[in-house]
């Protein structure tokens, strides 16, 4: 998993409440056993619409996407926050989110930001014309208009983000204390060690 210390760049203004994952990412898509290629569908009945903002160049690219209230509610399919960074998505801000697709996202190196419904239509605004700058480090979305957002986050979440571990990772970390261990129950209990028979 990527580090995350801070995301700028254009923000996707998407802005629409109660995006469920079926949104993020339609059930055809979940047949593939890769991730790769995810970010095509993302979106996909959105992407229909007339004027629809994940077809304007403007955004291309978008590390950042803005959502509305609820964002990922639905099913607990992991391939939207797969979908989210297969597009290039990095962090996504809205008021509030599904706490299955929260984590979902957490796992796989998503920042979710959420912030009041106020700081969501500034941030709106901004991002039709310019740049947004999230830094996790210190907990602030800000912009060139001098806006100053702070938001909360659980410290682990923070930590595990900041140095790029993921479930595997945490567990590596712990490499030494594991073998250690291993070492010195193998010693202890020897009848506990298995043995391949030749």
């Amino acid at each position: 998993m990527e580090a995350i210390r801070q995301v700028e760049g254009r923000a996707i203004p998407f802005g629409r409440k109660n995006v469920d994952t079926d949104v993020i990412i339609p059930a055809h898509w979940l047949k593939t056993i890769s991730r790769d290629g995810l970010g095509k569908g993302a979106f996909e009945a959105v992407r229909t619409e007339p004027g629809n903002v994940f077809e304007d160049p403007t955004f291309a690219d978008a590390p950042i996407l803005i959502a509305g209230d609820n964002f990922g509610c639905g099913s607990s399919r992991e391939h939207a926050a797969w979908a989210l960074l297969d597009m290039g998505v990095t962090c996504v801000i809205a008021p509030s989110f599904s706490d299955i697709f929260s984590s979902n996202a957490f796992k796989n190196g998503i920042l979710t930001v959420a912030l009041p419904q106020e700081a969501i239509d500034r941030l709106m605004e901004v991002a039709q014309t310019d740049p947004i700058h999230v830094d996790l480090e210190n907990q602030t979305v800000t912009t060139p208009f001098q806006d100053r957002f702070e938001f909360p986050i659980d410290p682990f979440r923070k930590h595990c983000l900041l140095n790029g571990l993921d479930e595997v990772g945490l567990t590596l970390a712990k490499d030494n204390a594991i073998a250690s261990y291993e070492s010195k129950a193998t010693a202890e209990l020897p009848f506990l060690a298995r043995t391949v028979a030749a």
